[in-house]
């Protein structure tokens, strides 16, 4: 056991958030992600019966976000036509800002086949268990 690790990451996680490098992007997929096929380069993580929200907040208290960049979380753009509502979005930023001075101001979008494009050179893909639509997340490791 170790103190001030949050329980939800597990050794595995914590061993690749470790591993991850300055400008490495790990991916916390919603449970609709196609994981296996977009992560066949990658460490693909299970973390099923989670959700993204709770995953984030874990995740930022070890994890720097690159200042080096404009956006270094990324969100999954909801499809033109899609009548998608998306209020797991506000507590992404809530999250966020609590870890990251930029606030709000540090998440972009990135639309949804460029995201998967994205993706496929990520360090790493979370599958977890969110139900919410449009709930996966991008995140570009900085320095400490």
């Amino acid at each position: 056991m170790l103190k001030n690790i949050p329980a939800i990451l597990s050794p595995e996680l914590l061993k690749t958030l470790c591993e991850m490098g300055h400008s490495d992007r790990i991916v916390i997929a919603d449970g609709n992600f196609p994981c296996e096929s977009i992560g066949k380069n990658a460490k693909v993580i299970r973390c099923d019966g989670h959700g993204v929200p709770e995953l984030l907040d874990a995740i930022l208290q070890l994890f720097p976000l690159d200042s080096y960049v404009e956006k270094p979380v990324n969100l999954m753009q909801v499809m033109p036509g899609d009548d998608a509502e998306t209020p797991i979005w506000d507590e992404y930023k809530e999250i966020v800002s609590k870890y990251d001075e930029r606030g709000s101001d540090a998440i972009g979008e990135i639309e949804r086949f460029a995201f998967y494009e994205e993706a496929k050179k990520a360090y790493a893909i979370i599958a977890t268990g969110e139900k919410a639509i449009y709930a996966n997340i991008m995140l570009q490791k900085g320095v400490v």
